[in-house]
Protein backbone atom coordinates (compact mmCIF):
# COMPACT_ATOMS: atom_id res chain seq x y z
CA UNK A 1 0.00 0.00 0.00
CA UNK A 2 1.39 3.40 -1.00
CA UNK A 3 1.78 5.92 1.82
CA UNK A 4 0.57 9.38 0.73
CA UNK A 5 0.69 12.63 2.69
CA UNK A 6 -2.31 14.92 2.21
CA UNK A 7 -2.40 18.54 3.35
CA UNK A 8 -4.97 18.94 6.14
CA UNK A 9 -7.13 21.38 4.18
CA UNK A 10 -7.67 18.55 1.65
CA UNK A 11 -8.93 16.14 4.29
CA UNK A 12 -12.13 15.61 2.30
CA UNK A 13 -10.03 13.56 -0.14
CA UNK A 14 -8.72 11.34 2.64
CA UNK A 15 -11.56 8.78 2.66
CA UNK A 16 -11.77 8.59 -1.13
CA UNK A 17 -8.06 7.92 -1.51
CA UNK A 18 -8.09 5.48 1.39
CA UNK A 19 -10.94 3.56 -0.27
CA UNK A 20 -8.84 3.46 -3.45
CA UNK A 21 -6.05 1.60 -1.65
CA UNK A 22 -3.78 4.38 -0.44
CA UNK A 23 -2.57 4.79 3.14
CA UNK A 24 -3.19 8.46 3.97
CA UNK A 25 -1.32 10.69 6.42
CA UNK A 26 -2.69 14.18 7.03
CA UNK A 27 0.18 16.68 7.03
CA UNK A 28 0.22 19.38 9.68
CA UNK A 29 2.34 22.49 10.08
CA UNK A 30 4.94 20.67 12.21
CA UNK A 31 5.65 18.21 9.40
CA UNK A 32 5.60 20.57 6.43
CA UNK A 33 9.29 21.46 6.47
CA UNK A 34 10.66 18.20 7.81
CA UNK A 35 12.41 16.39 4.93
CA UNK A 36 13.01 13.38 7.17
CA UNK A 37 9.26 12.97 7.63
CA UNK A 38 8.37 13.80 4.02
CA UNK A 39 10.84 11.22 2.73
CA UNK A 40 8.91 8.48 4.58
CA UNK A 41 6.01 9.14 2.18
CA UNK A 42 5.62 7.83 -1.35
CA UNK A 43 3.93 11.06 -2.55
CA UNK A 44 2.47 14.29 -1.23
CA UNK A 45 -0.80 16.02 -2.17
CA UNK A 46 -0.98 19.76 -1.47
CA UNK A 47 -3.68 22.31 -2.22
CA UNK A 48 -1.51 24.37 -4.54
CA UNK A 49 -3.86 27.29 -3.95
CA UNK A 50 -0.96 29.56 -3.15
CA UNK A 51 2.64 29.46 -4.21
CA UNK A 52 4.78 27.41 -1.86
CA UNK A 53 1.82 27.01 0.51
CA UNK A 54 3.66 24.64 2.81
CA UNK A 55 7.28 25.49 2.17
CA UNK A 56 7.56 22.30 0.13
CA UNK A 57 9.37 23.93 -2.77
CA UNK A 58 12.21 24.85 -0.42
CA UNK A 59 12.40 21.36 1.05
CA UNK A 60 14.86 18.77 -0.14
CA UNK A 61 12.61 15.81 -0.77
CA UNK A 62 12.59 13.37 -3.65
CA UNK A 63 8.92 12.37 -3.50
CA UNK A 64 6.36 13.34 -6.16
CA UNK A 65 4.21 16.32 -5.21
CA UNK A 66 0.68 16.65 -6.60
CA UNK A 67 -0.83 20.15 -6.57
CA UNK A 68 -4.56 19.46 -6.22
CA UNK A 69 -5.83 22.96 -6.98
CA UNK A 70 -8.88 22.57 -9.25
CA UNK A 71 -8.73 18.76 -9.16
CA UNK A 72 -11.39 16.32 -8.02
CA UNK A 73 -10.58 13.41 -5.73
CA UNK A 74 -10.64 11.14 -8.78
CA UNK A 75 -8.22 13.45 -10.64
CA UNK A 76 -5.82 13.31 -7.68
CA UNK A 77 -6.12 9.50 -7.54
CA UNK A 78 -5.35 9.27 -11.28
CA UNK A 79 -2.32 11.57 -10.85
CA UNK A 80 -1.08 9.42 -7.96
CA UNK A 81 -1.56 6.28 -10.04
CA UNK A 82 0.60 7.81 -12.79
CA UNK A 83 3.48 8.94 -10.55
CA UNK A 84 3.47 5.86 -8.32
CA UNK A 85 3.34 3.14 -10.99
Amino acid sequence: MKNVGVEKELSSMKEYLKNQGYEIQLIDTNQKNDPNYLNTLDALVISGSSSNVMGIEDTSTKIPIIKANGMTSEDVKNALDRVLK
